[in-house]
């Protein structure tokens, strides 16, 4: 059941319409496009195409086994918890409005105040999946999308927190993806962006079996997160942590 709040804040991503809801779809009005809701979650993509459907797979694929892996990996080579690395740049208002683009299986989730208004999107209707998992499990209260980062679902100047975390290295329009972060959150937001660096890509992702299909004979490096960030912004930074294998872009809108 969607909210009525939530509803408030749902746009077509193509026209930025408002939507309305019947049964089992969202509809708008003035197009007639028509977008699902399967198993709760409302789609706002059908059939993906370049670097976006190669990493769609992969997650999918990957889904049930992520979070293991992920708890391995971090064992083997961090040795630390690197979410709160990130976690501490976000500035969280009373009540706030929270949406984290790819937001995975949800990991992140806990880390918000209980006060706060969750929403998450990704590509991967696997990694939704076995985030509606852990949402039930932990009793958390979250809206969940599926939707490209480059077409977010919503309506500008809506979200009091930003955050995107893996995945934006090998998105098909990375500055269009940030431009719509941009446009969905309220002037003066802080907007986080973390992902894997080049160091780990090849040390890591290109090396381990279950991944290395993926990332071997990549068209390009993981770019300079720093040209991500559009002119006009303020307060950019860019830092590498947990031994320069990620990175934490920060960036304000005006």
């Amino acid at each position: 059941m969607i909210e009525e709040r939530t509803l408030a804040v749902l746009r077509d991503p193509g026209a930025l319409d408002p939507l309305e809801l019947r049964e089992d779809c969202l509809v708008n009005a003035v197009s007639g496009a028509r977008y699902p809701i399967r198993e709760g979650i409302p789609v706002f993509v059908t059939e993906t195409t370049g670097q976006n459907r190669r990493y769609q797979q992969m997650y999918d694929r990957l889904a049930a086994l992520y979070d293991p892996v992920l708890a391995i990996s971090r064992w083997l080579r961090f040795n630390s918890d690197s979410r709160l690395e990130f976690i501490r740049e976000l500035e969280i208002p009373a009540g706030a409005r929270v949406l984290e683009v790819s937001v995975g299986t949800g990991a992140n989730l806990k880390y918000f105040p209980p006060d706060a208004e969750l929403f998450g999107l990704d590509l991967s209707w696997g990694m939704l999946r076995q985030c509606r998992k852990r949402i039930q499990r932990s009793r958390l209260s979250a809206a969940l999308f599926q939707g490209e980062a480059e077409r977010l679902p919503f309506a500008g100047d809506s979200f009091d927190v930003v955050l995107h975390v893996g995945g934006i290295n090998f998105f098909n329009d990375k500055a269009r993806a940030v431009a719509e972060m941009i446009r969905v959150a309220r002037p003066g937001t802080k907007i986080v962006i973390v992902d894997e660096t080049e160091k780990l890509v090849r040390s890591w992702y290109e090396r381990t079996p279950v991944l290395r299909r993926y990332f071997r004979n990549r068209e390009t490096a993981v770019p300079d997160p720093s040209a991500l960030v559009p002119a006009g912004m303020l307060d950019a930074r860019c830092r590498k942590f947990q031994w320069g294998f990620l990175y934490c872009l920060t960036f304000r809108k005006p």
